[in-house]
């Protein structure tokens, strides 16, 4: 593909549909500036040489002109002169001249108008360069800004998980506190149980002990009313 030919292609390529398949549109956006300036180099070369060959052929096209009216001005000497064969010849060399002119005049024009395409083409890649130029610094702030921004997302999805593990760590923490719960409830139950037995076997020989007592003040009581009566029948005999 010659200059031309890719030159159009840059035009027509979408910048921003480049950056956007980038994988890191920071380093893309510089290397697309060096190929843009290697070209905009190559594109101001071919501009200056189309150009110079446009002057150049206006250059022989005005000649040819020149010449043109030379002949005509020489034909009407000779006719003054009465010299009409060398009339003639002046006509004829004027009649190639116009000739030639004709063919002159195309490639003048042709010319014309690829040194205005290519000059309205090298002035639109520089401004196109000059404004991502003013534009780099923005996009690569932009690219800082957004790769700050994936590290903080990153580190967010960190702290989501350790906040799991938290959530986690609380449950087993309330799972331990209910075991600890269960375990003292049993031993107070184990407790109470053992305080009720130990109450009721102390309160068993408790009342034992406080039934011998009344028996044996049961049997005192007998034995001295017995006597007492055995006194007051001997008394009466």
């Amino acid at each position: 593909m010659g200059v031309l030919g890719r030159f159009k292609a840059i035009m027509e390529a979408n910048i921003n549909a480049l950056l956007d398949k980038a994988e890191d549109p920071s380093k893309m956006i510089d290397q697309y500036l060096r190929d843009l300036n290697s070209d905009l180099g190559k594109v101001k070369a071919e501009t200056a040489a189309i150009m110079a060959e446009e002057q150049r052929t206006k250059r022989v096209y005005e000649e040819c002109g020149v010449e043109i009216e030379k002949m005509q001005n020489y034909a009407k000497k000779a006719v003054q002169a009465g010299n009409d064969n060398d009339a003639r010849q002046f006509l004829g060399k004027k009649a190639e001249l116009l000739q030639k002119q004709e063919s002159l005049k195309m490639a003048y024009d042709a010319a014309k108008a690829n040194a205005i395409k290519m000059k309205s083409m090298h002035d639109k890649l520089q401004r196109d360069i000059g404004q991502l130029n003013a534009r780099k610094d923005a996009i690569k702030a932009k690219v800082s800004i957004a790769k700050t921004q994936e590290r903080i997302n990153k580190m967010g999805a960190s702290i989501t998980n350790a906040g799991a593990n938290i959530s986690a760590f609380d449950r087993m923490e309330e799972k331990a506190d209910r075991m600890l719960d269960e375990a003292n409830a049993m031993a107070e139950l184990n407790k109470s149980s053992e305080e009720v037995d130990i109450n009721l076997l102390t309160s068993k020989y408790d009342s034992s002990i406080n039934i011998e007592d009344e028996l044996e003040m049961l049997k005192g009581n007998d034995i001295e009313e017995e006597l007492k009566a055995l006194k007051e029948n001997s008394t009466q005999d």
